[in-house]
């Protein structure tokens, strides 16, 4: 039996990790969907090397940062009880590269490549896992002190703080430093449109992301037996939520409908084990309302080109996520308690101040040192052109 309860719990983390790696080609195709049609390859490019990056720096750094495994060990010793703990690498591994994957959404269009691809390896490799470790592993006696001061440990059952707000917040210094699109912002105070290419590919990473999630939140129960319908149907309730107030607050726009399931989805992770699925129904229509009201005021009133709103998307939708939990989680909303309001509000303070001051540090020396945009140039042909040299659809093919 114990054999078999292995296999099994290896089995369901497994299909979890590939659930959420299918999440990282939604991704993708909602930055290239929303990107000009001169960034598209650049998008995809992005996307998969920053994952590689982040594999291969999680694997040998990253991971035992968060929780002191290292894999510098026999491959025998790697494959016992079926390979578990190799498994689980994997599945937290697409958690963390989430991260890179949110902040290219931000930065996009403008951005060099090679600096960011080492903001990714910092990034990936300490400033995320640093926090993981913290609140998901018990590191340094932070939940320990923050139970003692509000009667619970702060909770995040899927990363709304860990994951979302961590990489919306990072982002934002990023998009900041980076200074906005040329001609997004006009000096007689009016805005230049830069409307996305392709609403179907931006819907077809919507769709991607939605379905991805539920391997994201359910499987982050990590073992068969703690597998909860209750999370799967909290999601649920909060993607649609999401989707009918972007629906209704965003007039109608189909950008903001394909996110409003995503801004659902981003608040429910912390508190969807916890949740009635009315409670979560209106924590993701909050959300989505969050996310349209949000990035109109920062890209219209504020000036912050974030191309895909990811600050509002991850870092505000990800904050009230966590602060969520500590309301419709408790008993008095009808959850099944175990959080405070209090405890929510220390650990998603903490995120943010920890990812907006590493934020600011990795993206600050990035810019000092070898910059972070591309030239006038190379931004008018666009990063396809200037860093891949191939167009998404070139309009003629070479005679062979």
């Amino acid at each position: 039996m114990e054999a078999l309860k292995q296999g099994a719990d290896t089995l369901f983390i497994l299909l979890g990790a590939v659930m959420v790696l299918a999440m990282h080609a939604g991704f993708a195709f909602l930055e290239l969907g929303t990107v000009r049609r001169k960034n598209q390859v650049n998008a995809l490019v992005k996307i998969l090397v920053d994952f590689s990056v982040s594999t291969v720096v999680y694997f040998v750094i990253g991971y035992g940062v968060a929780y002191g495994t290292s894999f510098f060990v026999g491959a025998e010793q790697l494959a016992a009880k079926n390979g578990y703990e190799l498994v689980k690498f994997f599945f937290l591994l697409t958690f963390a590269a989430a991260i890179p994957a949110i902040i290219s959404g931000g930065i996009a269009e403008r951005a060099k490549f090679w600096p960011q691809l080492i903001a990714t390896a910092v990034i990936v490799g300490l400033i995320y896992p640093f926090f993981e470790g913290v609140m998901w592993n018990h590191h340094f006696g932070v939940q320990g002190w923050i139970k003692g001061l509000t009667g619970e440990e702060f909770h995040d059952f899927a990363g709304s703080v860990v994951v979302h707000a961590l990489g919306g917040w990072i982002a934002l210094p990023a998009v900041i430093l980076l200074g906005a699109r040329a001609n997004r912002y006009r000096k007689d105070g009016g805005i230049s449109a830069h409307p996305p290419s392709s609403i179907p590919f931006l819907a077809l990473g919507a769709w991607v992301l939605t379905v991805g999630w539920f391997g994201f939140n359910v499987m982050s129960a990590q073992t068969l037996d703690k597998i909860s319908g209750l999370v799967a149907v909290n999601s649920l309730m909060a993607m649609v939520g999401g989707t009918l107030a972007a629906l209704l607050v965003g007039k109608n726009d189909p950008g903001f409908v394909h996110n409003g399931p995503l801004a659902g989805l981003v608040a429910v992770c912390a508190g969807s084990d916890l949740m009635h699925p009315l409670g979560a129904l209106v924590v993701g229509a909050v959300a989505g309302g969050i996310f349209v009201f949000m990035f109109t005021l920062t890209q219209n009133k504020w000036k912050i080109d974030d191309v895909l709103g990811v600050w509002p998307l991850h870092g505000l939708c990800g904050t009230w996520g966590g602060i969520a939990a500590g309301i419709f989680g408790t008993k008095a909303f009808g959850g099944l308690g175990g959080v405070t309001l209090g405890g929510q509000l220390i650990g998603t303070a903490m995120g943010i101040v920890w990812a907006a001051a590493g934020g600011v540090l990795v993206y600050g020396v990035l810019k000092i040192t070898m910059g972070l945009r591309l030239s006038q140039e190379e931004e008018y042909d666009g990063a396809d052109l200037s860093i891949h040299k191939i167009s998404a659809t070139p309009e003629r093919e070479a005679n062979w």
